[in-house]
């Protein structure tokens, strides 16, 4: 196990009818003029922004509406969001909605005491010293950005999508009440799972050894994700599945899945391209490019991806031959996904094979034109990724 230093400051509050203590909880960390910022009109339209407000004027806070974030957030309203920030002296933002909702919410934090262009963080010109606090009412249990230190944010001008971290990023406070999630499409809630999945799975393949701790928890997440999410496709008020779901969202990304021990996040980099490009939901994606990662780096994790395959796919161990229970975790990955209504190839999401030269330059290396940690590639790996993805067959 590798040294680490872990830190989670999030306070949650969890159940049913949670969003009534919205005021109390912006209250207890200094709220006094909130930024309630949402995505469509549901938000509004379901009563729930109308609810969050009367909780904050409950306790004598005083709120202004921005909503209009759409998925895959984009930085335009975020400058909106830092400009009425400003003009209204808001000293807390609190998001009611996704993923997409809270890292557009956490950009306007970013961006109120900066002096520049907001987008200036993602692109490494200038680094993060302050922040006003974020909290969060969660609507969509996928991206698990209600606890985790991490925000993405898409520029639409260079077709550009970039991710973040920081311990400052981390909300002070997540409100989760399974019930608001009652009412989302069966495929939305397909992509929230693979979201979430993928966030284990970053953390899960990697070299580090002596993780038996940390490989046990990723592996009970997963396999507590594969149960519940059937039950939900089945019925989507089952309250105790979405609770389940919900609270496996933020332990996948709130990184304590992740500690002492190497990640990985290509996969996550090669899709924020397709998502940027296509403007496809990001667990969607990840459902694509996760098992052609995982088929293009067969060789050098046999034994990570055998493992997975028997702790949490149940396959048996072929002892003759543990590339073939290797390749049997794979299948069995790409087949959960599709059995809940998710896409498996590029195609399927609209790709073009033509754009996967545009796709492959335009990712973000980390360094010596690589990345990845559990085994470094470059853009040709890159590019076989895109390729293994047009197909679905292990390779």
């Amino acid at each position: 196990m590798l040294d680490f230093e872990f830190f989670s400051p999030t306070t949650f509050y969890f159940g049913r009818k949670a969003e009534e203590k919205a005021g109390r909880a912006a209250k207890k960390f200094g709220g006094t003029r909130v930024l309630i910022h949402y995505g469509s009109n549901t938000a509004k339209k379901s009563g729930l922004v109308d609810r969050v407000r009367a909780s904050l004027e409950t306790e004598g806070i005083y709120g202004v509406e921005l909503g209009g974030v759409v998925p895959n957030p984009r930085v335009d309203l975020v400058y909106q969001g830092i400009e009425l920030s400003r003009k209204e002296k808001i000293d807390m933002v609190l998001a009611v909605g996704g993923g997409s909702v809270i890292d557009s919410s956490k950009a306007i934090a970013m961006g109120v005491f900066y002096e520049g262009d907001v987008w200036d963080y993602f692109t490494g010109k200038a680094l993060l010293k302050k922040i006003l606090p974020v909290g969060s009412v969660l609507t969509i249990p996928a991206a698990g950005s209600e606890g985790s230190w991490g925000v993405v944010l898409s520029n639409d001008n260079g077709r550009k999508k970039r991710a973040l971290n920081h311990p400052l990023l981390r909300p002070v406070f997540a409100i989760m009440n399974p019930e608001l999630t009652m009412s989302l499409p069966p495929y939305q809630t397909a992509v929230g799972v693979a979201d979430m999945m993928a966030h284990v799975l970053e953390r899960y393949i990697s070299n580090s050894t002596d993780v038996e701790l940390t490989d046990r928890i990723c592996e009970g997440v997963l396999k507590a994700m594969i149960h519940e999410a059937p039950r939900i496709i089945a019925d989507p008020n089952d309250y105790g599945a979405r609770a389940n779901i919900m609270w496996a969202g933020c332990l996948a990304h709130n990184n304590i899945c992740g500690v002492g021990r190497e990640q990985d996040w290509a996969s996550h980099r090669i899709e924020l391209e397709l998502s940027a490009l296509y403007d496809v939901a990001h667990g969607a994606g990840m459902a694509v490019i996760l098992p052609a990662f995982m088929r293009y780096s067969l060789k050098h994790g046999v034994n990570r991806y055998a493992q997975l395959a028997v702790r949490v796919f149940d396959c048996d161990y072929d002892f003759e031959n543990p590339e073939r229970t290797a390749i049997q975790g794979i299948e069995r990955l790409t087949s959960f996904f599709r059995s809940i209504g998710l896409p498996t190839t590029l195609q399927e999401l609209g790709a073009r094979e033509e754009d996967i030269p545009y796709m492959t330059k335009n990712i973000q290396m980390i360094s010596n034109n690589q990345i990845g940690n559990f085994q470094p590639f470059g853009y040709e790996g890159i590019e076989a990724i895109f390729r293994l993805a047009l197909g679905g067959r292990v390779a």
